[in-house]
């Protein structure tokens, strides 16, 4: 009796176990779509920014399967006989899992890539710095968010030309929809304000108010309840209802420099993790009560965020680390670190993405892509600068070849005031101060600063008859058009 009932026990929990599995779909689908368990067959995709890359990780055994080039590093880009692809930024999927929309900014382009086959099946130029592209749910549509502008453009999901444009306030900066289909969701980058869009008639049919200008992303619920979006100005998340009238339901101080969020359904209920680049820190909530669950330390200013199929795993990129970092989703412990591509910004995780073959073929080795140097700043008035732990700012110089591209993730300063990132010939700070890049810190204390030249030569350790003519990275506030006292050293 003993091992029968042990039998029918175990039968019980196994099925039990595989109606979860069924019934447990992640975003951007529906709850009820089937899991699918992580495997060779999914792919985890990185736009990459200053390499101008998508980068193509295997997650059944993370490693970098290699890298997509759509574009050229600088200085090549600034030729007007230019060809190729600048500032790859923004990333979506159709359905069917068979198609990536790759959007880059500064070529003002979404570029469709073939998942199976890693080539490029059409290249669509839009208005200006488009931000994010995603398929409606049906996949008869893309919608391209124009942040430069003030429009969503509208593409056919197979011939991926212009059908129409839907007028918005300047600045849409990402769109998702409701895993039914029904709805638009489109935050903005340059206004206080989210357009809810009727997708069958394009008609905008409610608004949700932001609590600052600057939303970079959102993301719905696989159960249609809820669509969670970031304000990088401020440091905050916002939740409203996905049905009318589409009400405020909370407000999360989430930390500087909030980037990506999204949503994975498991065992343990459903969460949303959001990244907070100015903390190199992953926060995850609950979405039914929206307390904080864990909060998850990782490599420097993490950007984009995408789960598993099976919502095992988030796929986090390091904008600042070049890295793709995986993230067991019951144990909230990263598992895992992949090199990638220079400054990786939006992340997609496709299930299935190659069905068949080992899905290699026009893939590069990651080669310039991934040479880059990483830095740090402490604050100053602490005596001789020590190391980059808890660091309030890091610094990452990508290598372009001729020239390099610094990005600085700054935090820690006053709110709204201007400074310059600059060269000292003191390590102290206490020397002249040789400006690199003026700056204005957002209402969290921080900023993304970037600049571009031959800075490697000047910040890298030299020999010992250079070191004489060695800089060191600080920053100080603007007085009167000139720096005052530093503030912030470089780390050694």
């Amino acid at each position: 009796m003993k091992t029968t009932s042990s039998v029918v026990t175990a039968l019980a929990v196994f099925a039990l176990a595989a109606a979860q599995s069924v019934l447990a779909g992640q975003a951007p689908g529906l709850l009820a779509d089937p899991d699918i368990p992580v495997s060779h067959h999914d792919r985890v995709y990185a736009a990459e920014q200053f390499s101008n890359t998508v980068s193509v990780t295997d997650p059944a055994d993370n490693h970098l399967v290699g890298v997509i080039r759509l574009g050229d590093p600088a200085p090549a880009s600034f030729s007007p006989l230019y060809r190729g692809q600048v500032l790859v930024h923004g990333m979506g999927f159709s359905p069917d899992h068979h198609t990536l929309a790759v959007v880059s900014i500064g070529s003002n382009s979404v570029t469709f890539i073939d998942t199976q086959t890693n080539a490029i099946r059409h290249v669509t130029y839009v208005g200006r710095s488009p931000h994010e592209a995603f398929f409606t749910p049906d996949g008869k549509e893309v919608w391209v968010t124009v942040r430069g502008e003030n429009y969503v453009d509208v593409l056919d999901g197979k011939t991926f030309e212009e059908k129409m444009r839907i007028t918005v306030p300047a600045g849409p900066g990402m769109q998702i929809f409701s895993p039914d289909g029904k709805y638009g969701y489109v935050c903005s980058s340059f206004n206080p304000e989210i357009e809810v869009i009727s997708v069958a008639d394009h008609q905008i049919v409610g608004k949700v108010m932001q609590a600052s200008p600057f939303c970079p992303d959102l993301a719905a619920t696989p159960d249609g309840k809820q669509v969670w979006f970031t304000l990088k100005d401020i440091g905050k998340t916002q939740v409203f209802d996905a049905h009318p009238p589409f009400a405020l339901l909370t407000t999360i101080d989430t930390g500087p420099i909030t980037n990506h969020v999204n949503i994975v359904h498991n065992a343990n209920g459903m969460f949303a993790y959001v990244t907070v680049g100015g903390l190199n820190q992953v926060k995850v909530f609950r979405t039914d009560d929206f307390s904080q669950v864990a909060t998850i330390p990782v490599g420097n200013l993490p950007h984009g965020i995408w789960p598993s199929g099976d919502g095992s795993r988030v796929y986090v990129g390091l904008e600042n680390a070049d890295m793709m970092t995986a993230i067991d989703t019951l144990t909230n412990k990263v598992i895992a670190n992949v090199a990638i591509g220079q400054a990786p910004q939006a992340v997609a995780y496709v299930p299935n993405a190659v069905p068949d073959g080992d899905g290699t073929q026009n893939i590069q080795a990651l080669g310039l892509a991934g040479q880059t140097i990483h830095l740090a700043l402490m604050p100053a008035g602490t005596g001789k600068p020590g190391g980059a732990a808890n660091a309030p700012t890091t610094v990452t110089l990508f290598d372009q070849g001729l020239v390099q591209v610094l990005q600085a993730a700054v935090t820690g300063l006053q709110p709204k005031q201007s400074y310059v990132l600059g060269f000292s010939d003191k390590f102290d700070g206490t020397g002249n101060v040789e400006p690199l890049a003026n700056f204005t810190t957002n209402p969290a204390g921080a900023a993304i600063v970037n600049a571009l030249g031959q800075i490697r030569q000047v910040v890298a350790p030299g020999d010992a008859t250079d070191r004489d003519r060695r800089r060191y990275l600080v920053i100080a506030p603007l007085v009167s058009g000139k720096p005052g006292a530093v503030v912030q050293i470089q780390a050694l």
